[in-house]
């Protein structure tokens, strides 16, 4: 068995051994310490975590580790703005997902959602913002930065196959 301990190795990556002195950071690193994710002899991400929240964090991260590139598709194709990434072809599809797909909306459904869900929704965002943190060769192709209320744009899951085949 393969096993990442997020409080070690990715802090310690993220830091350089201290805190940061940014406070999102830091509350990502200490996401990150009370996370840990253990990856079986098939590549299985397994996630513990004291809280439900931060077995989001750990769970989208580990994802994000998978393949970012998907998720951040996914996201992109969800919101409407998949023409930013691949061009003019996609502005139809786009004007489609856009129909349905409010970012207001969701930012205002976010607003009102009950606090236990607001906080799994930050693990999330910090968890893939924090994947983005510590792998800097990592480009996106867009979404630089993840905000909670993305996450309700996406029911499928965050990789969970393609948004497009899903039926």
């Amino acid at each position: 068995m393969k096993k990442l301990v997020l409080a070690l190795a990715l802090a310690a990556v993220a830091c350089g051994g201290g805190p940061s002195a940014d406070p999102e950071v830091r509350r990502w690193e200490e996401r990150a310490q009370a996370t840990t994710i253990v990856r079986d002899d098939w590549g299985i991400a397994h996630v513990r975590a004291d809280t439900d929240a931060n077995a989001v964090f750990g769970m989208i991260y580990a994802q994000a580790e998978d393949d970012f590139n998907r998720i951040e598709v996914n996201y992109l194709n969800a919101m409407g703005r998949l023409a930013e990434a691949e061009g003019e072809a996609e502005l139809w599809r786009d004007l489609r997902m856009k129909l349905f797909i409010d970012p207001a909306e969701l930012q205002r459904l976010y607003g009102e959602s009950p606090v236990w869900l607001q906080q799994l929704m930050d693990a999330w965002a910090d968890g893939l913002n924090y994947y983005l943190h510590t792998h800097p060769d990592v480009q996106p192709r867009v979404l630089t930065r993840f905000e909670p209320w993305m996450a309700l744009s996406f029911t499928e899951g965050s990789i969970g196959g393609d948004i497009e085949r899903v039926s």
